[in-house]
């Protein structure tokens, strides 16, 4: 992505256990029908207006699980690098079980550090019942710490924002980000990335009732938000299709969905797998028109960590592995099948050499 993140409300005590103020609410509804956020959607995003870019710490839990193989089921082949090639940058390192320099210091340290969303339904979001964070990318960096530290709760989960992502993973703040975070040309440059592990595609989200048809001409003069440093905000950049979003940029793809509750903005150009989650909250919006871009989410580390990619790329393989059994198709079934439904499986990993 793209991506979406919000910070906690300060006015509110933290909830027990935890290192983030507050927790979510139930829904509302506004005299119009329309829901006026989930999980507290206006208060965490008007706290991030306050404190954009701010890193939060959030739930703190606290050997090693065997991972065998370098390549899973479904391997789409080993591409050739070059210094100015960049037609598959979803191509990976082969995996690996290996300990290496980043792996140590994360196993003496005894914790993962990630970086995630709170806010983003089914993906990564503090469950307000329970008040721990819960979805897809949760699961999966619960496996990441199971297979390096041989816990799956052995995590410091740091929430962070879209534009923050790579910084900070630059200077350290976390390990490793695991937060829908889309694989390009641009961001290989900045990070190192593990092989695909969801396909998704940028979308328009809009009111059901809103004459906007996709990403085409009826966008013209439309006000279209978007998140600051993600991939929606580029395909704008590229083609606004004459709508006006620079002046509707914010940090957080979440505060995206509260403004077009509040009728502040007309359309959300995001994910189509955030926006799916979106639109299961709030019945009154909906995805308009087709994907119109191809995309594939990664893990990303700091540059240059090279033994916890090729970690992460074992951890994925075993992820992968077992077909309709297997984790990742379990966590699909639990997270996204019913917003995304028909995905027969995970994308099929792709290799680099030189």
């Amino acid at each position: 992505m793209s991506g979406a993140n919000s910070s906690a409300d300060p006015a509110r005590p933290a909830a027990p256990g935890t290192d983030t103020p507050g927790r979510a609410r139930p829904a509302l509804r506004g005299s119009g029908g329309r829901l006026r956020g989930w999980g507290g959607v206006a208060g965490m995003a008007l706290a991030l207006a306050l404190a954009a870019g701010a890193l939060i710490p959030l739930t703190r839990h606290g050997g090693e699980a065997a991972a065998a193989g370098l390549a899973g089921p479904g391997t789409a082949g080993a591409v050739r690098a070059k210094a100015d090639d960049c037609k598959d940058p979803e191509a990976s390192l082969p995996a690996s079980s290996a300990d290496g320099p980043t792996i140590d210091a994360i196993k003496q340290r005894g914790k993962l550090i990630a970086g995630v969303d709170q806010n983003s339904f089914r993906w990564g979001y503090r469950n307000p019942a329970t008040r721990t964070l819960e979805g897809f990318d949760i699961d999966l960096v619960k496996a990441i710490a199971k297979n390096i530290l041989g816990d799956e709760n052995a995590v410091i989960y740091r929430a962070i924002p879209t534009s923050q992502r790579i910084p900070a993973l630059q200077n350290g703040t976390v390990d490793v980000v695991v937060r829908t975070m889309t694989v390009n040309c641009s961001r290989i440059k900045q990070a190192s990335f593990s092989t695909a592990y969801f396909e998704a595609g940028q979308q328009v989200l809009a009111p059901k009732a809103s004459a906007i048809t996709g990403f085409d001409d009826s966008l013209k003069g439309k006000r279209v938000c978007v998140a600051a440093g993600s991939t929606a905000f580029d395909a704008l950049k590229a083609d606004a299709h004459g709508a006006d979003y620079q002046d509707f940029t914010v940090p957080n793809q979440l505060d995206c969905l509260v403004r077009l509750q509040q009728n502040l903005v007309d359309a959300v150009v995001t994910d189509n797998a955030l926006a799916a989650g979106q639109a299961a909250q709030d019945p009154a919006v909906q995805l308009k028109g087709s994907p119109f871009t191809t995309e594939y989410y990664g893990a990303a580390v700091k540059l240059g960590n090279t033994d916890l990619v090729r970690r992460i790329n074992q951890v994925l393989v075993d992820y992968r592995g077992g077909g309709a059994g297997s984790p990742w198709m379990t966590a699909y079934h639990k997270w996204l099948a019913a917003d995304l439904p028909g995905i027969s499986g995970p994308p099929a990993p792709k290799y680099r050499t030189g």
